[in-house]
Order: structure tokens, then sequence, then C-alpha cells
């Protein structure tokens, strides 16, 4: 379970509190400047220098507000794909790995990862080759390659077409639940939240 407890974000947000459970996708709207992706800079432990914070954030009944980004678990992903264009497809996965998993065990994992994304082959693929439904795909794969306790979405169905909208989406639904995480979603389209999913609307207090 992921929860955020009182969370005031000067100058923008005030006594926010949610709790997300595991597998399921909690869905923020507001309009533009009410502090979404502010709210998100400062789960990830990002915050930028010009605001103030108050409040708790746990994972799994653990307190992260306290610890730096890297030992927090939480995986982001952002509208635009961010592949390094100097790197393969598979070169890009490899990155996000944790130091844990074995050298051998490194490229399989890889592999098995396109292989479930419908991206069979890929692995020595130049990004720039990447339609932007492949390109997302392989977003998402970087993300949750990286183990994350929980994943915040910001946005990242906005830049596709229609059709590649819809497959996309159910596409990360069905992975979030499959890996039983919790997630939070901010977009500013009612279709994309989850079939019987909650959604809470922030307001700015300024």
């Amino acid at each position: 379970m992921l929860t955020v407890t009182r969370l005031t974000l000067k100058p923008l947000l005030k006594d926010v509190s949610f709790s997300v459970e595991n597998g399921e996708i909690l869905t923020l709207m507001g309009e533009s400047g009410s502090g979404k992706s502010t709210l998100f800079a400062w789960m990830v432990g990002a915050l930028p220098a010009a605001f103030e914070a108050s409040g708790e954030l746990k994972l799994n009944e653990k307190r992260l507000d306290d610890l730096p980004t890297e030992k927090r678990q939480i995986g982001l992903l952002f509208q635009d794909a961010l592949l390094f264009s100097h790197f393969s497809v598979g070169q890009n996965l490899l990155l996000a790995l944790p130091a844990s998993v074995s050298r051998a065990e490194r490229r399989s994992q890889v592999e098995t990862a396109l292989d479930n994304a419908g991206l069979t082959g890929f692995y020595s693929r130049d990004p720039a080759t990447l339609s932007g439904g492949q390109r997302a795909r392989v977003a998402l794969l970087r993300s949750l390659m990286a183990q994350p306790k929980a994943l915040l979405l910001d946005e990242p169905f906005s830049g596709l077409d229609t059709t590649l909208r819809d497959s996309f989406r159910t596409f990360v639904f069905a992975e979030i639940r499959r890996l039983n995480i919790p997630a939070v979603l901010v977009t500013h389209d009612v279709a994309d939240i989850p079939a019987g999913g909650r959604c809470l609307q922030l307001k700015s207090w300024i």
C-alpha cells in the first residue's frame, strides 16, 4: 500500500491524503498548475527548492519522505519515453536492472520482458526506428525492470493517437495488476481512468 498523509506543498497544495492498495490505480485529475506533477516530484524525492513540504509518505508501512530518491523504490513513467538515443533498446533496459541481477541473467531478463511486451527481436534496435507505441512500451518496461514497489504515471498516454492509447493503456494497467503494486496516474482525460477506479480531484489553494 502507498499512503500520503496530510501533505501540504506550499504554495500549491494543502492537507492532501490518500492511500492506494497493491494492484490498484488511483487517478489524480486537476487543472494545469494544480500541483499534480509537483506532488509526484515530492513523492520521488525531487521536489524543487521553490517549494516547502510537510506530510508523510509511506510504502508498505515504511516511511519514505525522509529517504533519498534511490532508496524509495518508486518508479516514474513520463509522457515522453526519454530513451537514450545512443543505446539500443536492450541497452536502455539493461540500465534499469538492479545491481543484484547477475551478469549472466541480465540479457535473458531483458529479452523475456521484450517478448512479453510483444517486442521480440527488438534488443538491438535503434530507439530512433521505433513507433510511438513501441517507444512507450519500452519506456514502461524500463520503469518496471527497476523492480519498483510503486509506480507513478505522469500523463503517459497523452502523446499517443487513439488506437495506440487504448492498447498501451490496457497493457500498462495489466502489468500493474500482474505485479500487484500500487500506482498513481495523472491525466486530463477521463477515458484514462480504469474501470471502477477511484479518482481524486486536486485543487490548488493559491
